[in-house]
Protein backbone atom coordinates (compact mmCIF):
# COMPACT_ATOMS: atom_id res chain seq x y z
CA UNK A 1 0.00 0.00 0.00
CA UNK A 2 1.42 3.46 -1.13
CA UNK A 3 1.82 6.06 1.59
CA UNK A 4 -0.55 9.03 1.39
CA UNK A 5 0.80 12.28 0.25
CA UNK A 6 0.98 15.08 2.90
CA UNK A 7 -2.22 17.47 2.76
CA UNK A 8 -1.45 21.14 2.16
CA UNK A 9 -3.78 23.87 3.14
CA UNK A 10 -2.75 27.13 1.04
CA UNK A 11 -5.14 30.06 2.44
CA UNK A 12 -4.26 32.68 -0.49
CA UNK A 13 -5.25 34.89 -3.16
CA UNK A 14 -5.99 34.17 -6.69
CA UNK A 15 -4.05 34.60 -9.89
CA UNK A 16 -6.11 34.60 -12.80
CA UNK A 17 -2.87 34.25 -14.60
CA UNK A 18 -1.45 31.18 -12.78
CA UNK A 19 1.69 32.64 -12.25
CA UNK A 20 1.71 33.74 -8.25
CA UNK A 21 -1.32 33.01 -5.01
CA UNK A 22 -3.09 30.02 -5.16
CA UNK A 23 -2.26 28.76 -8.60
CA UNK A 24 1.44 28.86 -7.74
CA UNK A 25 0.62 27.07 -4.66
CA UNK A 26 -0.99 24.05 -6.63
CA UNK A 27 1.45 23.81 -8.82
CA UNK A 28 4.05 23.66 -6.23
CA UNK A 29 2.59 21.63 -3.42
CA UNK A 30 1.63 18.98 -6.39
CA UNK A 31 5.06 18.50 -7.84
CA UNK A 32 6.44 18.61 -4.47
CA UNK A 33 4.04 15.67 -4.15
CA UNK A 34 1.90 17.26 -1.98
CA UNK A 35 -2.09 17.36 -2.05
CA UNK A 36 -3.07 20.73 -2.34
CA UNK A 37 -6.34 21.93 -1.17
CA UNK A 38 -7.13 25.47 -0.85
CA UNK A 39 -9.07 28.57 0.95
CA UNK A 40 -9.33 31.42 -1.63
CA UNK A 41 -8.97 34.91 0.17
CA UNK A 42 -9.19 36.63 -2.67
CA UNK A 43 -9.79 37.12 -6.70
CA UNK A 44 -7.53 39.20 -8.65
CA UNK A 45 -7.45 39.92 -12.24
CA UNK A 46 -4.26 40.03 -13.21
CA UNK A 47 -1.00 39.35 -15.70
CA UNK A 48 2.13 39.96 -16.19
CA UNK A 49 2.06 43.71 -16.59
CA UNK A 50 0.14 43.88 -12.97
CA UNK A 51 -3.10 44.10 -11.31
CA UNK A 52 -6.34 45.06 -12.64
CA UNK A 53 -8.88 44.24 -10.24
CA UNK A 54 -8.85 43.08 -6.85
CA UNK A 55 -12.23 41.74 -5.32
CA UNK A 56 -11.89 40.48 -1.47
CA UNK A 57 -13.94 37.54 -0.12
CA UNK A 58 -15.45 37.52 3.42
CA UNK A 59 -14.03 36.03 6.28
CA UNK A 60 -17.26 33.86 6.87
CA UNK A 61 -16.75 32.42 3.03
CA UNK A 62 -12.73 31.88 3.67
CA UNK A 63 -13.36 30.52 7.52
CA UNK A 64 -16.24 28.28 5.63
CA UNK A 65 -13.73 26.41 3.23
CA UNK A 66 -10.60 26.40 5.63
CA UNK A 67 -12.92 24.30 8.00
CA UNK A 68 -14.51 22.46 4.79
CA UNK A 69 -11.14 20.79 4.47
CA UNK A 70 -9.83 20.51 8.21
CA UNK A 71 -13.25 19.42 8.94
CA UNK A 72 -13.00 16.00 6.38
CA UNK A 73 -9.49 15.91 4.73
CA UNK A 74 -7.59 17.49 7.59
CA UNK A 75 -4.39 18.73 6.64
CA UNK A 76 -0.47 18.34 7.79
CA UNK A 77 0.65 21.65 6.83
CA UNK A 78 -0.29 25.19 6.14
CA UNK A 79 0.58 27.93 4.01
CA UNK A 80 -0.99 31.43 4.69
CA UNK A 81 -0.57 34.07 1.70
CA UNK A 82 -2.61 37.21 0.56
CA UNK A 83 -5.30 37.99 2.70
CA UNK A 84 -6.86 40.61 1.53
CA UNK A 85 -8.71 42.34 4.43
CA UNK A 86 -7.99 42.98 8.10
CA UNK A 87 -11.40 40.62 8.73
CA UNK A 88 -9.68 37.72 7.21
CA UNK A 89 -6.17 37.62 9.30
CA UNK A 90 -7.89 37.94 12.55
CA UNK A 91 -10.57 35.25 11.55
CA UNK A 92 -7.74 33.22 10.25
CA UNK A 93 -5.68 33.62 13.42
CA UNK A 94 -8.26 32.43 15.76
CA UNK A 95 -9.24 29.24 13.72
CA UNK A 96 -5.70 28.26 13.24
CA UNK A 97 -4.87 29.09 16.46
CA UNK A 98 -4.79 25.59 17.63
CA UNK A 99 -3.83 23.94 14.52
CA UNK A 100 -1.02 21.08 15.26
CA UNK A 101 1.17 20.61 12.01
CA UNK A 102 3.47 23.17 10.27
CA UNK A 103 2.08 26.90 9.29
CA UNK A 104 4.43 28.83 6.83
CA UNK A 105 3.49 32.48 6.91
CA UNK A 106 4.53 34.30 3.61
CA UNK A 107 3.33 38.20 4.18
CA UNK A 108 2.42 39.12 1.00
CA UNK A 109 2.25 42.94 1.11
CA UNK A 110 2.70 44.30 -3.02
CA UNK A 111 3.32 41.71 -5.83
CA UNK A 112 5.93 41.20 -7.86
CA UNK A 113 4.78 44.12 -10.72
CA UNK A 114 4.26 46.82 -7.71
CA UNK A 115 0.28 46.35 -6.59
CA UNK A 116 -0.10 46.72 -3.29
CA UNK A 117 -2.08 43.76 -1.99
CA UNK A 118 -2.57 44.60 1.83
CA UNK A 119 -3.16 47.97 3.47
CA UNK A 120 -2.06 49.09 7.13
CA UNK A 121 -4.84 47.79 8.66
CA UNK A 122 -4.76 44.36 7.20
CA UNK A 123 -0.55 44.34 7.77
CA UNK A 124 -1.33 45.28 11.41
CA UNK A 125 -3.38 41.71 11.58
CA UNK A 126 -0.04 40.02 10.75
CA UNK A 127 1.26 39.90 14.23
CA UNK A 128 -1.40 37.30 15.70
CA UNK A 129 -0.04 35.20 12.39
CA UNK A 130 3.68 35.56 13.29
CA UNK A 131 2.27 34.92 17.09
CA UNK A 132 1.16 31.26 15.52
CA UNK A 133 3.38 30.42 12.32
CA UNK A 134 6.27 27.97 12.47
CA UNK A 135 7.97 29.79 9.49
CA UNK A 136 7.48 33.46 8.43
CA UNK A 137 9.08 34.62 5.28
CA UNK A 138 9.01 38.10 4.12
CA UNK A 139 11.20 39.52 1.75
CA UNK A 140 13.28 42.67 2.30
CA UNK A 141 10.69 45.60 2.02
CA UNK A 142 8.15 43.32 3.86
CA UNK A 143 10.85 42.61 6.63
CA UNK A 144 11.37 46.31 7.01
CA UNK A 145 7.72 47.19 7.08
CA UNK A 146 6.86 44.38 10.20
CA UNK A 147 9.73 45.55 11.94
CA UNK A 148 10.41 49.29 11.20
CA UNK A 149 14.10 48.44 10.59
CA UNK A 150 16.35 49.57 7.34
CA UNK A 151 16.91 46.37 5.77
CA UNK A 152 19.51 48.40 3.10
CA UNK A 153 22.34 47.24 4.84
CA UNK A 154 22.96 43.81 6.75
CA UNK A 155 22.94 44.64 10.13
CA UNK A 156 19.51 45.65 9.53
CA UNK A 157 18.12 43.06 7.64
CA UNK A 158 20.29 40.76 10.73
CA UNK A 159 19.04 42.76 13.44
CA UNK A 160 15.51 43.40 12.05
CA UNK A 161 14.84 39.46 11.63
CA UNK A 162 15.86 38.35 15.18
CA UNK A 163 14.24 40.82 16.70
CA UNK A 164 11.19 39.50 14.70
CA UNK A 165 11.94 35.78 15.93
CA UNK A 166 12.35 36.55 19.43
CA UNK A 167 8.98 38.76 19.76
CA UNK A 168 6.99 36.15 17.70
CA UNK A 169 8.40 32.93 18.68
CA UNK A 170 8.77 32.57 14.97
CA UNK A 171 11.29 30.92 12.63
CA UNK A 172 12.64 33.72 10.24
CA UNK A 173 13.39 33.14 6.61
CA UNK A 174 14.62 36.65 5.78
CA UNK A 175 14.70 36.71 1.56
CA UNK A 176 17.58 38.39 -0.05
CA UNK A 177 15.84 38.77 -3.74
CA UNK A 178 15.55 42.49 -3.33
CA UNK A 179 19.22 42.88 -2.66
CA UNK A 180 22.32 44.38 -4.88
CA UNK A 181 24.14 42.35 -6.53
CA UNK A 182 25.14 39.23 -8.21
CA UNK A 183 24.70 36.81 -5.31
CA UNK A 184 20.76 36.39 -3.61
CA UNK A 185 21.35 34.99 0.21
CA UNK A 186 18.81 34.04 2.23
CA UNK A 187 19.09 34.00 5.90
CA UNK A 188 17.24 31.71 8.47
CA UNK A 189 17.26 33.15 12.17
CA UNK A 190 15.42 31.38 15.04
CA UNK A 191 13.90 32.82 18.57
CA UNK A 192 16.48 30.98 19.40
CA UNK A 193 19.73 32.82 17.94
CA UNK A 194 20.57 30.09 15.88
CA UNK A 195 21.26 31.56 11.77
CA UNK A 196 22.01 30.11 8.78
CA UNK A 197 22.90 31.57 5.28
CA UNK A 198 21.76 30.17 1.97
CA UNK A 199 23.25 31.55 -0.98
CA UNK A 200 22.85 31.46 -4.71
CA UNK A 201 24.56 32.99 -7.85
CA UNK A 202 21.21 35.78 -9.29
CA UNK A 203 19.47 34.74 -12.74
CA UNK A 204 19.15 37.54 -14.73
CA UNK A 205 15.67 36.95 -15.83
CA UNK A 206 12.41 38.97 -15.87
CA UNK A 207 10.36 36.10 -15.14
CA UNK A 208 10.07 36.00 -11.37
CA UNK A 209 6.67 36.30 -11.28
CA UNK A 210 5.45 33.97 -8.02
CA UNK A 211 8.79 33.44 -6.32
CA UNK A 212 7.72 34.04 -3.05
CA UNK A 213 4.75 32.04 -3.16
CA UNK A 214 6.30 29.03 -4.73
CA UNK A 215 9.34 29.14 -2.59
CA UNK A 216 6.73 29.14 0.80
CA UNK A 217 4.28 26.88 -0.83
CA UNK A 218 7.36 24.61 -1.38
CA UNK A 219 8.68 24.57 2.27
CA UNK A 220 5.33 23.90 3.36
CA UNK A 221 5.23 20.75 1.42
CA UNK A 222 8.71 19.73 2.64
CA UNK A 223 8.28 20.80 5.79
CA UNK A 224 5.13 18.31 5.66
CA UNK A 225 6.98 15.69 4.48
CA UNK A 226 8.95 15.86 7.42
CA UNK A 227 12.10 17.35 6.54
CA UNK A 228 13.77 19.26 9.10
CA UNK A 229 13.66 23.04 8.81
CA UNK A 230 17.50 23.69 7.43
CA UNK A 231 17.04 20.98 4.71
CA UNK A 232 13.49 22.23 3.57
CA UNK A 233 14.38 25.62 3.15
CA UNK A 234 17.64 24.24 1.22
CA UNK A 235 15.10 22.07 -0.80
CA UNK A 236 12.97 24.23 -1.08
CA UNK A 237 15.26 27.33 -2.50
CA UNK A 238 16.26 24.69 -5.06
CA UNK A 239 12.63 24.20 -6.14
CA UNK A 240 12.58 27.45 -6.81
CA UNK A 241 15.58 28.20 -8.48
CA UNK A 242 14.98 25.48 -10.65
CA UNK A 243 11.16 26.62 -11.73
CA UNK A 244 13.24 29.99 -12.48
CA UNK A 245 15.57 28.58 -14.48
CA UNK A 246 12.88 26.81 -16.52
CA UNK A 247 10.70 29.83 -17.15
CA UNK A 248 8.51 29.30 -20.37
CA UNK A 249 8.94 33.18 -21.18
CA UNK A 250 5.10 34.17 -21.29
CA UNK A 251 4.04 37.33 -20.94
CA UNK A 252 5.75 40.37 -21.77
CA UNK A 253 6.16 41.83 -17.96
CA UNK A 254 7.55 39.91 -15.04
CA UNK A 255 6.64 35.97 -16.69
CA UNK A 256 5.57 32.91 -14.67
CA UNK A 257 7.52 30.81 -14.05
CA UNK A 258 8.07 26.47 -15.12
CA UNK A 259 6.80 24.78 -12.10
CA UNK A 260 5.66 21.80 -14.16
CA UNK A 261 9.71 21.27 -15.51
CA UNK A 262 11.34 20.44 -12.21
CA UNK A 263 10.34 16.72 -11.93
CA UNK A 264 12.59 16.65 -8.86
CA UNK A 265 15.10 17.65 -6.85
Amino acid sequence: MSVPPPRILSIAGSDSSGGAGIQADIKTIAMLGGYAMTAITAITAQNTQGVTAVEVLSAELVLAQIDACLSDIGADAIKIGMLGSPEIAHAVADRLDSFAGAIVFDPVMVATSGAVLADEATIAGFDRLMDIATVVTPNMPELAALTGQDTASLDGIVDGAQKLAVRHGTIVLAKGGHSEGDEIMDRVFSPTGKAASFGHARIATRHTHGTGCTLSAALTTLLAHGQPMTNAVRLARGFTFAAIENAPGFGSGNGPLGHQAVRSL
